[in-house]
């Protein structure tokens, strides 16, 4: 059972939940949380618009509070856990007043989540600044997630499988950040052998009891051009990265490394690595969405609880344009993701 967190009210977040919730029923049991009336009204706009018939439940707090088996939920139907809005929100248009009830609907989550509810969290974009802006101090996700579970360092990693158009004969691509969301200038103090340590056990630890890895391959990229150019361009692969490497190394890491970025991400050397650790957001990541784009998904790493999400943002001007022109595939994947990872968690570590 998963938890499905709506976003942003007046982004694409309530209809790609709804549609990407509604065709994987039958394989995962999704349960919305967010305002149960903006998603019956998307839900009616999505039924006329594709001649589909998504039915909701929508379940109070307090009920759900009171009885959690209240979210048994069936392939006929979707459950909503209703978390109304301070007002109704109008599509592209954000209003400060619901910065609340989107982070209620993050809480839910988390809480639930922990509480062995449910068995993972999928969550739809939200926009950071309705959230500033409503009074709360909020970087994203992956940092809220983290203070929330009380997780001392959580990593950000995307995936997502090429398309066959792109010519990359790679099955699957992963990117894991060393640093998120920092300014560019914050980024260099900010990797520490420590730190580096701590993010490659993590990368050993998720990805072969999250991903069923047995023994995951991690690439590591430098930090500045060329990797240093052997200290020329600067030393914090010689003084920091080299040296966490091989002592992820002697703890029986398989990492590798440190590579120049503009050159690591390639066929000949990705086809055989599991997964590439980048030192700072703008270095992995337009990789990964370039090569992925609408059919990646995001993943905190570190966590307690399972989470995934979409690669992309809350998209105010497709929104504003009407139901049907966004694209939900990301949100499938995250879905189909979290499954695969609920059931990689609950083998046995033998497996």
């Amino acid at each position: 059972m998963l938890a499905v967190t709506c976003g942003e009210p007046a982004g694409i977040g309530p209809e790609i939940a709804l549609r990407a919730a509604w065709d994987m029923r039958d394989k995962a049991d999704c349960v919305l949380i967010g305002d149960a009336a903006l998603l019956r009204q998307t839900a009616a706009a999505l039924n006329a618009a594709f001649g589909i018939s998504i039915e909701l439940d929508a379940i109070a707090l307090d009920a759900w509070r009171q009885d959690g088996a209240a979210l048994a939920t069936g392939s006929g139907h979707l459950t909503v856990l209703d978390c109304p809005l301070a007002t109704p929100a109008a599509a592209g248009q954000l209003d400060a007043r619901n910065g609340m009830a989107v982070l209620q609907t993050l809480d839910i989550a988390i809480q639930g989540t922990l509480a062995a509810c449910f068995d993972a969290i999928v969550t739809a974009p939200l926009q950071k600044s309705t959230i500033n802006d409503a009074g709360v101090a909020f970087t994203g996700h992956t940092e809220y997630l983290a203070e929330q579970t009380g997780t001392p360092q959580v990593v950000m990693m995307l995936a997502g499988t090429p398309p066959a158009s792109s010519g990359s004969a790679l099955p699957y691509l992963r990117v894991a950040l060393a640093t998120t969301h920092l300014p560019l200038k914050d980024v260099p103090a900010a990797i520490t052998e420590e730190g580096l340590a701590l993010t490659l056990d993590i990368l050993q630890h998720d990805l072969q009891r999250k991903f069923g890895l047995a023994r995951p391959r991690i690439l590591v990229t430098g930090l500045n051009p060329h990797a240093g150019e052997s200290g020329y361009l600067g030393r914090e692969e010689q003084d920091i990265i080299e040296p966490a490497i091989k002592a992820a190394q002697a703890r029986g890491i398989d990492a590798r490394g440190p590579y120049p970025a503009d050159t690591l991400f390639q066929d000949k050397y990705l086809r055989d690595a599991d997964c590439v650790l980048a030192m700072y957001h703008d270095q992995g990541l337009p990789v990964l969405k370039f090569a992925t784009f609408g059919n990646g998904i995001n993943v905190t790493l570190g966590l307690p609880v399972i989470r995934t999400s979409v690669d992309h943002g809350t998209a105010l001007d497709l929104a504003a344009a009407g139901v049907g022109r966004a694209d939900h595939q990301s949100m499938i994947a995250a879905i189909e993701a979290a499954a695969e990872m609920v059931a990689a968690s609950k083998k046995p570590a033998s497996q």
